[in-house]
């Protein structure tokens, strides 16, 4: 079984809607990418924070464990902006690309983003541009 990339990698994933969630498990499933996921920004943060505890502990960079973080902009308890926000002050995660999945692709909500710290922008449904994107941050 060769991976597409040469070695494991895993993507974690936060989107609110089920539908989505289930695009991008398709997605990363043809792509032979591991993946976790979170239905909202809160639970998003409390996993990642975990995360980045067992790396610290372990003495393991976080970045070998996640590959690429992908978050929706419009979700409960916390928006994808703050959950962007948080991970780019923390540095246990520094280098690990985010990359924002939303339907609000307008220049303004691409703009807010850049402000926070987003790597990549790509608008929702779009599972081909989805993958291209994802196959250059993991490679």
């Amino acid at each position: 079984n060769v991976k597409p990339f040469g070695k494991e990698r895993t993507v974690f994933f936060a989107d609110d809607s089920s539908v989505a969630r289930n695009q991008i498990t398709r997605t990363l499933d043809a792509m032979q990418v591991k993946h976790i996921s979170a239905i909202n920004g809160r639970q998003a943060w409390d996993e990642l924070a975990k995360m980045a505890d067992y790396a610290e502990s372990s003495h393991t960079p976080l970045k070998d464990m996640v590959h690429v973080i992908l978050t929706d902009v419009e979700m409960p308890e916390m928006d994808g902006y703050m959950l962007t926000r948080k991970i780019k002050a923390d540095k246990r995660f520094a280098g690990i690309p985010v990359l924002m999945h939303s339907s609000l692709s307008s220049s303004s909500n691409q703009q807010l983003g850049k402000n926070v710290g987003v790597d990549e922008y790509v608008p929702k449904f779009e599972p081909q541009k989805l993958a291209q994107i994802l196959a250059r941050l993991l490679a």
